[in-house]
């Protein structure tokens, strides 16, 4: 049974950090692309970023680059991201996902790629 817990979540002020968590378990973590995608109030899910079951490969919404910096610890089975210089608008639920096929994803941003969510984590950012 696949189970997905992120953690790290928060109120901060603009401008500040925050490092948020997924521990993963129930499948062979280091053969999977992981993901974080996040949904505010009103909004549908949308892709944040990815990173490749090597940790060599990343992708991010042109709304976090250079702000957030998603890595790995394949021997911890565990994703992180760290979420530096915070705006209002990062305010949200994240979630981490786990995608439907091993290694290489195409769709690699679509909701419909990834098989497993965690529960999510509240960020909230403060103006």
């Amino acid at each position: 049974q696949v189970q997905l817990v992120e953690s790290g979540g928060g109120l901060v002020q603009a401008g500040g950090s925050l490092r948020l968590s997924c521990a993963a378990s129930g499948r062979t973590f280091s053969r999977y692309t992981m993901a974080w995608f996040r949904q505010a109030p009103g909004k549908e899910r949308e892709f944040v970023t990815s990173i490749n079951w090597s940790g060599r490969s990343t992708n991010y919404a042109d709304s976090v680059k250079g702000r957030f910096t998603i890595s790995r610890d394949n021997a911890e089975n565990t994703v992180y991201l760290q979420m530096n210089s915070l705006k209002p608008e990062d305010t949200a639920v994240y979630y981490c996902a786990l995608p439907r096929a091993e290694y290489y994803i195409a769709d690699y941003s679509a909701t419909w790629a990834y098989e497993y969510w965690g529960q999510g984590t509240q960020v909230t950012v403060s103006s």
